[in-house]
């Protein structure tokens, strides 16, 4: 069961470092925070998880908030510049599954993952990881193994080819479950 209620999740933009200057409050999605904000360099999650983005549209690099305090977020990070958009995460209480495949289009070697892992090449003798369907849960990609390098938020859904979702070139290597422990 997901469960998206607004009242579970909040986050706070500030301008500047150290949550100065104009703040924005954000308990949804915000396609492009450039209404609210001409920049924004630290946030506060008050409550949930949050994927935050370099570019409007929830496009660029992204970045997974949990609950706490980023002071000096452009930094923390490596973000070269300031969060233009931001998802909202919707709390999950039940299983987790995705298949991920070796090609696009659901093509080659096949695996499941109910839980997370470190090194698809490891575990599952996969070389590379080009489409998966996630079924439940929600999920992180990273392009690196132990949950290391730029990272992917994927929804319940299927996604054939990540080329064509602005993913370029990028491999995924490892994955892991966002659970209500992250809240």
């Amino acid at each position: 069961m997901t469960s998206s209620s607004n009242m579970m999740s909040r986050i706070v933009f500030y301008e500047e470092r150290n949550f100065q200057g104009r703040s924005y409050e954000c308990s949804s999605d915000c396609a492009d925070m450039s209404s609210y904000l001409n920049r924004c360099q630290s946030c506060r999650v008050e409550r949930g998880c949050f994927m935050v983005y370099d570019r409007t549209n929830f496009m660029g690099n992204q970045y997974f908030l949990r609950r706490g305090e980023y002071s000096d977020y452009m930094s923390m990070m490596g973000m070269s510049d300031c969060i233009r958009s931001c998802r909202m995460i919707p709390m999950h209480r039940g299983s987790y599954r995705m298949k991920i495949y070796e090609r696009e289009n659901f093509g080659g070697q096949m695996s499941e993952l109910m839980d997370d892992c470190d090194d698809i090449m490891e575990r599952f003798r996969m070389s590379n990881c080009m489409s998966c369907n996630v079924m439940e849960g929600h999920w992180l990609m990273y392009e690196q193994t132990q949950f290391r390098g730029k990272m992917v938020y994927m929804k319940p859904g299927e996604y054939r080819n990540f080329m064509n979702l602005g993913m370029g070139s990028m491999r995924f290597m490892s994955m892991k479950r966002i659970m209500d422990s992250n809240y």
